[in-house]
């Protein structure tokens, strides 16, 4: 009784986690994208960590998210994660007016974008 399960997205040696509705423009959200894109998942941890962006933190715990489901949902090795793809997407805008003199008004975009994180499992070397 029910629908049927979907099939799986991803291949076996990938796991993902998504953030979607976050408080940021697309365009900031993806410098941040860029720079850990195809990086160990050790090491794009330490550059967020580090990294003085205000959504980084949101970007760290998605990271985080997708390890642990890597590693507790499909049994992969932690030590050989990195991260595939990370991609953004736009949501939606918020639009609101700002009051100014003489009777005008200003218009005010409050933009929200998506993030997609995947881990794969790197192939072992010497096998």
């Amino acid at each position: 009784m029910g629908k049927e399960r979907a099939p799986r997205r991803l291949s076996d040696g990938e796991a993902g986690a998504s953030l979607r509705g976050l408080h940021t423009s697309a365009r900031k959200l993806n410098l941040l994208a860029r720079a850990i894109r195809g990086k160990d998942a050790a090491e794009a941890l330490a550059v967020l960590g580090f990294s003085p962006r205000r959504v980084a933190r949101d970007v760290r715990k998605t990271l985080q998210s997708a390890i642990a489901n890597a590693e507790n949902n499909h049994q992969l090795d932690v030590d050989r994660l990195y991260v595939k793809e990370a991609t953004v997407g736009r949501a939606f805008v918020l639009k609101r007016f700002h009051t100014r003199g003489r009777g005008r008004s200003a218009r005010v975009e409050k933009h929200y974008a998506h993030l997609m994180l995947v881990v794969g499992e790197r192939p072992q070397e010497g096998s």
